[in-house]
Formats: C-alpha cells, sequence, structure tokens
C-alpha cells in the first residue's frame, strides 16, 4: 500500500484516538453504570448474566461482517459501514438516556425491556467495530494504528472516569441496632448524579468519536479518484508492482507474479497471540475483578480499576516508541502477562480471604498485579496490530476476528464458572469475612 501523505499528522492522531475511543465506549459505560442501574431495575444483581449474554450474542454483527468479507469482497464500503455503527450507538445511547428505566409486564414480574434492548443495540454496535474499524485503518500508515489502540484505552479509562465523579459505589459502614446488639451494616450513598446524565455524558462522548472519523475521512485523509464513498473499500490498493507505470507494463507484458499467502505461520502466531490474550483481557479477568480487589476494601479496588484503565493508554503511547518486532520477546510477554493474570485469579479464587489480607503488601500487590497485566497486554495487543497492518487490509480483518472470537472465547469460559456453578465467594461490605 502506497503511504499516505498527511498534511498535519498531530490533528490526524488527535482524530484517530478519538475514533478508537468510540469502539468500546459503549459497553464499558454499560458495566461500570451497573452498581447504579440495579437498585432500580427489577433484575438486579442479575443484569451482568444478562449483560453478558447479550454482549456473547451481539457476535452475530462481526459474524455477519466477515462473512461478506469472504464470501463477497468489495461488497461492504466501510467508511459507510463505520458511520452505521456509530449512527447506531448514538440513536441507541440516547434513547436509553431517557428509557432505561422503563419496565414492561411479563406475567407477575416485571422486565427491564428497554434497557435490555438498546444494550443489545450498543453491544452489537461495539462487537462489529472490531472487524469495521480495525480493517479502515488499512488506509492511514502503520504509525496511526497504535494511536487508535490509545483511543481504545480510552474508551475504558473515560467512563470509569466519569463513575467515579458520579461517586458509584460509594459506601459508609453505620451501626444498626438490632435489639440488645448493634453491628455494622454497609449503607450505599447516593451519587452525584443519575444514570440518565451519565448516559447522556455518553450519547456525548460517541459523538465526538463520530465526528472525528467524519472529519479523518472527509478533510484530513487525501480521496483517491474513482474512489466507493467515504473510506470506501475502493480507496484500498494492494501493493502492486504493475500499477507503478502502466505503460512500461504493457510494453514488456511481465508474466503474473503470485501475490503471498496471508497464511503464514508467524501470521497465524501472531492472530494465535491476539486471541489468547484478548481471551484474558475482555473475558477472563472483567469478571473475576470483583471477587480479587474487594477482600482488601473499597478504596484498594477502586485503585485497581483506575490505575489498571490508565496503564491501558499509557501502555499504547509507549507503543507508539518502542515496537518489539521479536516473535521470542512478543512470547515471552505472553507468558509474564498470563502469571500476572493467573495471580489475580487465585486471589479471586481464594476469595473472601485471600491472601495478605489486611496489610499494606497485600493492597499493593493486588493493585500492581492488576496495573502490570493491563499494561504488559496492551502494549502486546498494539504491537501484534501493528504487525498484523503491514501483512496488509486481510490481516487487519482476522485481528478482528481474532480480538472478538478471543473475548467471547474468554467469556463463554467464565460466565457458567461465575454466574451458574458460582465457583467465586464475594466478600461483604462491613463484615469480618475471615474470623482470625
Amino acid at each position: 500500500m502506497a503511504e499516505l501523505t498527511l498534511a498535519n499528522p498531530l490533528l490526524t492522531h488527535l482524530l484517530v484516538a478519538l475514533f478508537g475511543m468510540g469502539s468500546w465506549v459503549s459497553v464499558n459505560a454499560l458495566w461500570v453504570e451497573l452498581p447504579v442501574v440495579t437498585k432500580v431495575l427489577p433484575e438486579g444483581w442479575n443484569l451482568p448474566a444478562y449483560l453478558t449474554v447479550l454482549i456473547a450474542l451481539a457476535n452475530v454483527g462481526p459474524l455477519a461482517v466477515t462473512l461478506a468479507y469472504r464470501l463477497a469482497p468489495g461488497l461492504l464500503n466501510e467508511g459507510y459501514m463505520i458511520h452505521l455503527v456509530q449512527g447506531l450507538s448514538v440513536v441507541a445511547s440516547g434513547l436509553l438516556a431517557c428509557f432505561w428505566h422503563r419496565t414492561v409486564s411479563a406475567g407477575e414480574r416485571q422486565v427491564s425491556v428497554a434497557y435490555l434492548s438498546l444494550a443489545f443495540v450498543l453491544a452489537l454496535a461495539c462487537c462489529t467495530s472490531n472487524v469495521t474499524f480495525l480493517p479502515f485503518m488499512y488506509r492511514l500508515p502503520p504509525r496511526y494504528i497504535r494511536t487508535f489502540f490509545v483511543g481504545q484505552g480510552l474508551s475504558a479509562l473515560v467512563p470509569c472516569m466519569a463513575a467515579l465523579a458520579q461517586g458509584v459505589g460509594k459506601l459508609e459502614c453505620r451501626n444498626q441496632s438490632l435489639g440488645n446488639a448493634s453491628e455494622l451494616r454497609p449503607e450505599y450513598l447516593q451519587e452525584n448524579f443519575e444514570a440518565s446524565t451519565f448516559y447522556w455524558f455518553l450519547l456525548a462522548t460517541l459523538l465526538v468519536s463520530w465526528l472525528a472519523f467524519t472529519t479523518l475521512t472527509q478533510v484530513v485523509m487525501p480521496r483517491a479518484p474513482g474512489g466507493s464513498g467515504p473510506g470506501g473499500a475502493g480507496d484500498i490498493v494492494e501493493s502492486d508492482p504493475l500499477s507503478e507505470d502502466d505503460s512500461e507494463a504493457s510494453k514488456q507484458a511481465p508474466q503474473p507474479q503470485p501475490l503471498p499467502t496471508f497464511w503464514t505461520s508467524r501470521n497465524m502466531y501472531l492472530l494465535a497471540l491476539m486471541g489468547f490474550s484478548n481471551a484474558l483481557v475482555n473475558g477472563v479477568l472483567p469478571s473475576i475483578q470483583t471477587y480479587s480487589c474487594l477482600p482488601y476494601g473499597f478504596l484498594t479496588f477502586h485503585l485497581a480499576v483506575v490505575l489498571g484503565n490508565l496503564a491501558n493508554p499509557i501502555a499504547c503511547f509507549i507503543a507508539m516508541f518502542i515496537l518489539c518486532r521479536s516473535d521470542v520477546v512478543l512470547g515471552i510477554l505472553t507468558v509474564l502477562g498470563t502469571i500476572f493474570g493467573a495471580y489475580i485469579l487465585a486471589l479471586a479464587a481464594l476469595s473472601p480471604c485471600p491472601p495478605l489480607l489486611r496489610e499494606v503488601s497485600g493492597d499493593t500487590l493486588v493493585v500492581l498485579g492488576w496495573i502490570s497485566f493491563t499494561g504488559v497486554f496492551s502494549y502486546l495487543k498494539v504491537t501484534l496490530g501493528s504487525l498484523l497492518h503491514e501483512a496488509g487490509h486481510k490481516a487487519l480483518i482476522w485481528c478482528g476476528v481474532a480480538i472478538q472470537a478471543g473475548s467471547l472465547l474468554g467469556a463463554l469460559v467464565m460466565f457458567p464458572m461465575v454466574s451458574i456453578y458460582q465457583q467465586f465467594q464475594a466478600s461483604e461490605p462491613c463484615v469480618d469475612n475471615c474470623s482470625l
């Protein structure tokens, strides 16, 4: 692919980051707002299980897009598909802000049809973004895909910071009289603003991302003559030596050279690492974060969440300057990140009485564990995405498939363990869960 010459690289980096931020911000926002909506909606704390199932069902979106790429190459216009995904997210978030609390009678119980339906639409848009946003990035020079992953890191950090400003999950332990005795009971504090305001903020974030993509395609990026539309497939040109000089090519009439196959052992290795890392980062570890952190206290839990999400864009930013190309080192980083993940998983399995409880060293280790785990795999994700970018447009399509397939597999493995068989035990607030 001939590298585009962009007039303002700094502006392009900013727009790409904002564009990437819109990829998964909706689903991340749904997760961080759960402590607020579960107090209102009739499903209560069954909502996380429902949300997990909805996200799994939303994989019908990337499946359909991948089949279209495979069965009808050139049919999909990536620019229009991205506008469709972003527009769908904006409309769904606006409706969510208005109707998230509305319920419908189903027999003798109430069902949050509006919330669940709109959550599915948002999940569908987010899942589909992995196989539309990433292939679009092939139109830009390789360095910009690292900025795109910085934006994806912000898609977790931004709603997390908004939830902290909202005061989600804050509680106080207060004495309550029970006859002649008294005991500590948790009392959750009122949030600083309602869930509707939080979802309006989500709408604004998605609009910023959509505007960034529109500006990127219509103003910053030069349009190829005869292109099929904004960011369309017609603008994507694979490297072809015959296109350099048509007159000479017609005179010499060289024999056509076979195109190099994508399915090399190295590309399959990179895709396997991408799938495995996303299975851990997006599927396995998020489902047990509360079990690994809450026994150490709410402050430790919030530090692990905030600093872990902060480590994501920082690691992506580092990858913009230091990019590892060694397959051996990439494997070592995967093993290292897996060790951090295994430590976190062990803490969750030992909940509500993990080691080093009520000690500063225990609090420090669990926070550092989450920071290290997120940082290592975030760096690995950017590096793998950059290397696959160099392998061509098809590689980025399969990169998105690997991300989504790994995330789905991780979630499917953990869902029955957490929600059905209840292999992990939660720590009760304001209660001595471990008698000394």
